[in-house]
C-alpha cells in the first residue's frame, strides 16, 4: 500500500511568494522554472527523469535554433502524399497501419491547417513571434547557466541539387520572407568553396544568417535545469498525475508521491502533456511525431555550417559527441517499438551527403549510435501556450513538434507571465489552447 504524502506550500505563503509548479524539466520546463524564479516566484520542478538524459526529447535534438523555422510540416496539396506515407514504412514521414486509426482525427487535422497558402502564412506569422530571436535568447540562457559553448549563432544552411529544386520550395520560402526572414543564395562555386566535403551533386545552397545552433542538446537542457536548482528551484523527483482545482483556483497539483500545494502550475511535459490538460479542462490534440538520429562518433567528415538537404529531408550536425544526422517522422504513438531501420536510412543519406566519410572496418566496434524520441505536435504546427479551461492557475506550454528547443526560450518567458499575472510579450491567441 502505497500512502500519499503532501508537500506544503507553506514556505512560500510565509514569504508572500506565489507558488508554482513546474511539470517537467525538458526545454520548454527548464526554462520556465529559472524565469519564473527571476520573475521572484517560487519554484517547484516535477521531472520523474534525470534533466537532459537520452528519455528526453531535446537530447535527440538536431540541434538548431532556427528562428526562420515558421512553416508548418502540412503544405497546400500534402493530402495527395497520404497515400505514399502509408505505402513507404521507410520515407521521410510514415504512418504505420496499426495507428492509422487512432491517427486518423489528428491527420486530417493536420492535413486542413494547410490546406491553402493562407492558412500557412497564418501559421508562419504567429512562429515568427514566438521564434524571431531564439538564438539570442538562447545564448543568453546558455550563459547564465555556465556553458555559453553550446550555442552559437553562424547561420543555418540548406543545401539543394538544382535551383530548380529550391523553386520547387518556392511557397515555403516567399512564406518566410513575409514574416522578415532574409537569407543568402550560394551558386555552385560558393557552395563548393564554403561546403568541400558536401557531396558535388548539391550545386545550390540557401544561408539563413540569424539563425544558430546547439552543440549539445541534451548537456545543454541538463545544465539550464540544474541552473534553476542552484538558482533556488526545487525538485521532486515523481511523475505528476492531474490537479486539485475547487472554485476555479488550483490548490494542489497531484503527483505518485502525493500532493504538492501550490498557486500555479505549467504543463511543460512535452509528449506526455495531453492527459494532463485534459485533467485541466483543456482536451486537446496532441500527437507524437517520433524522429529518430544516428550519431557517427569518429566521423572524418561534415558539414562546415549546420545543413539540411533537401533530397533527404535530414539536418546533419556537428555535435560535442559527433556528427549526428537527424530527421523522420514516423506516427506510430508512444508506446510502440523502435524502428531502427528509420535510424539506418538517416546514416546512408549521411554518407551519401559526404562521400569521404569512411565506414567501419568489418568486425570493428561500431561508432554509430541511434535514438529515438517523440515531437509533441499539434496538428495546425502551434504550440499550446495560454491558461486551461478548468483554471487560468494551470498554464499549458507544450506541443511545439519541430520547433521544440528553439522556441523554449520565449515560451519559458510567456509561461511565466501567465503564471505571475503580467501582460504577455507577444499576443497569444494563436496559441490558445481553447482553439480545439
Amino acid at each position: 500500500m502505497t500512502v500519499a504524502r503532501s508537500f506544503s506550500s507553506a514556505a512560500g505563503a510565509a514569504d508572500g511568494r506565489r507558488h508554482v509548479v513546474v511539470i517537467g524539466a525538458g526545454a520548454v520546463g527548464s526554462a520556465t522554472a529559472i524565469e519564473a524564479l527571476r520573475a521572484g516566484l517560487r519554484v517547484t520542478v516535477v521531472e520523474p527523469g534525470e534533466p537532459g538524459g537520452p528519455h528526453a526529447t531535446s537530447y535527440g535534438n538536431a540541434g538548431w535554433l532556427s528562428s526562420h523555422s515558421v512553416v508548418p510540416p502540412a503544405l497546400p496539396g500534402a493530402w495527395l502524399k497520404v497515400p505514399g506515407w502509408l505505402a513507404d514504412p521507410l520515407g521521410p514521414l510514415a504512418l504505420r497501419w496499426r495507428y492509422l486509426p487512432r491517427a486518423m482525427p489528428w491527420l486530417l487535422r493536420y492535413l486542413a491547417s494547410g490546406w491553402t497558402e493562407a492558412r500557412v502564412q497564418r501559421t508562419a506569422d504567429a512562429l515568427r513571434t514566438l521564434l524571431a530571436d531564439a538564438p539570442v535568447l538562447h545564448a543568453r540562457l546558455a550563459a547564465e547557466a555556465g556553458v555559453p559553448q553550446l550555442v552559437e549563432q553562424r547561420g543555418l544552411l540548406h543545401a539543394y541539387l538544382s535551383r530548380a529544386e529550391f523553386d520547387g520550395d518556392a511557397l515555403g520560402w516567399r512564406v518566410r520572407r513575409r514574416t522578415g526572414v532574409q537569407w543568402e543564395e550560394w551558386p555552385q562555386d560558393e557552395l563548393r568553396r564554403r561546403e568541400p566535403d558536401l557531396h558535388a551533386r548539391y550545386t545550390f545552397g540557401i544561408f539563413v544568417p540569424e539563425a544558430g545552433h546547439c552543440r549539445d542538446p541534451g548537456s545543454y537542457v541538463a545544465a539550464l535545469a540544474r541552473h534553476a536548482l542552484e538558482a533556488g528551484a526545487e525538485r521532486i523527483a515523481t511523475r505528476a498525475t492531474g490537479f486539485r482545482i475547487e472554485g476555479g483556483r488550483l490548490r494542489a497539483v497531484l503527483t505518485e508521491a502525493g500532493e504538492i500545494a501550490c498557486d500555479g502550475a505549467a504543463i511543460c511535459a512535452g509528449a506526455r502533456s495531453g492527459p494532463l490538460a485534459a485533467a485541466a479542462g483543456s482536451a486537446v490534440p496532441l500527437e507524437s511525431e517520433r524522429g529518430y538520429h544516428v550519431v557517427v562518433e569518429d566521423a572524418a567528415a561534415g558539414p562546415r555550417t549546420p545543413t539540411m538537404v533537401a533530397d533527404g529531408k535530414l539536418i546533419a550536425h556537428w555535435m560535442d559527441g559527433g556528427l549526428r544526422a537527424a530527421g523522420q517522422v514516423e506516427i506510430a504513438g508512444l508506446e510502440a517499438a523502435p524502428d531502427w531501420r528509420r535510424a539506418e536510412i538517416l546514416h546512408t543519406h549521411l554518407r551519401s551527403m559526404f562521400p569521404s566519410l569512411a565506414r567501419p572496418a568489418p568486425g570493428s566496434p561500431s561508432t554509430v549510435k541511434h535514438w529515438l524520441g517523440h515531437r509533441p505536435s499539434l496538428p495546425d504546427g502551434l504550440p499550446c501556450i495560454g491558461p486551461a479551461a478548468a483554471s487560468a492557475d494551470v498554464v499549458l506550454a507544450f506541443g511545439h513538434g519541430h520547433v521544440g528547443l528553439c522556441g523554449s526560450a520565449r515560451t519559458g518567458r510567456l509561461a511565466t507571465q501567465l503564471l505571475a499575472g503580467i501582460a504577455p510579450e507577444i499576443p497569444l491567441k494563436p496559441f490558445d489552447p481553447a482553439r480545439f
